[in-house]
């Protein structure tokens, strides 16, 4: 019965002693005051408690994952698929242990590139038979550096008292700027600023970048592009910078589900031609491969990659692309085009 006679007596008092404290001075006052006890609160660390050490394995054996028969990735033990919240209620934690093993998984998949598919990463890329480009690297991310900015308020006639409340006021603002950032991107410790890589900001600017230093300047008579989705609009691009040297080397262009338009790219009459005769555009589709798929755009003819998983359509269209590029460079012995531009060319027309 005492307990819930001080909790009626407390109550009242404290009503009471809010309502005498309302407006006047006193109410910034105790704004500042408490907010002064919120910016005691250490919003770093408060998201830190508890949290392991970000110190995670350097290997798949380490994180006991390993990639079975199938090429899937596996736990060694359990044999069950990469689980990302490792750790309830540690999504921080959890997304850093991501990334580190996806940096493991990244280093793994250029050695099965190199070892199983005979590829040789190199710095310059120049005289070999294939040549992978890598357009969607365009910057790396490097710390951001520090600016301290003078406040202008430090020059003006406030008085102090006030010009101090205002700058811990600004700081308390970036502090939870900061900590609200941090919460969205866990994985983003620092203030991060992007630095382009010059001349290959862009996927059309690496495309032209690729071709200039090293595509142009081989010995190679028959070159043959996959250009698969934005990577067919970077070389329609790439087509239009450099119309006379593409049509000049390339013999055959095999695109997978392209993204590319040649009206809103303000490609030519000339490389729309060229493109009708040279190009074949394989789209995600359920209809058997090699169905023609109707388009209304006049550039290049249109099958089916027999699938409509868009990042399927390369692989399924292979065999079909092989086979185009064959006919090309016979047709490109014999003064004549390969058939299966013909064909689809004559149904489109015929079906128009």
């Amino acid at each position: 019965m005492s307990i819930s006679l001080s909790s009626l007596i407390f109550l009242p008092i404290w009503i009471n002693m809010a309502q005498i404290h309302q407006g006047g001075p006193d109410e910034k006052e105790k704004t500042t005051a408490l907010k002064d006890l919120l910016s005691r609160i250490d919003l770093d660390e408060l998201m830190k408690k508890d949290e392991p050490p970000l110190d995670f394995p350097d290997t798949l054996e380490g994180f006991e994952y390993a990639f079975n028969e199938k090429g899937q990735l596996r736990h060694i033990k359990t044999g069950e698929p990469f689980v990302f919240n490792y750790r309830e209620d540690l999504h921080r934690w959890n997304q850093k242990r991501y990334e580190a093993l996806g940096e493991i998984i990244t280093k793994y998949v250029y050695e099965l590139l190199e070892k199983d598919c005979n590829l040789k990463k190199v710095s310059i890329p120049e005289g070999y038979g294939v040549i992978v480009l890598n357009p969607n690297e365009n910057y790396i991310e490097v710390e951001k550096p520090k600016m301290h900015i003078q406040s202008s308020s430090d020059s003006s006639d406030e008085p102090a008292e006030k010009r101090e409340r205002k700058d811990k006021v600004s700081k308390e603002t970036k502090k939870r700027r900061d900590f609200y950032e941090k919460y969205r991107n866990p994985q983003r410790e620092k203030e991060m600023m992007q630095l382009y890589i010059r001349e290959n900001g862009s996927p059309e600017e690496h495309a032209v970048y690729v071709w200039d230093h090293f595509i142009a300047q081989s010995a190679a008579e028959n070159v043959f592009f996959v250009a698969h989705s934005y990577g067919g609009l970077a070389f329609v691009e790439l087509m239009i910078q450099r119309e006379a040297d593409v049509k000049s080397k390339v013999t055959a262009v095999a695109l997978t589900d392209s993204v590319h338009n040649v009206w809103h790219q303000e490609a030519g009459k000339t490389i729309r031609e060229w493109m009708r005769e040279n190009c074949c555009n394989w789209v995600s589709s359920s209809e058997p491969l090699d169905t023609s798929v109707e388009s209304m755009l006049p550039d290049c003819p249109r099958v089916s990659a027999g699938t409509d998983r868009h990042e399927l359509t390369s692989w399924k269209s292979f065999p079909s692309i092989f086979k185009f590029f064959t006919e090309a460079s016979e047709a490109k012995s014999s003064s004549q085009k390969p058939a299966l531009t013909r064909r689809s060319h004559r149904i489109k027309h015929e079906e128009l």
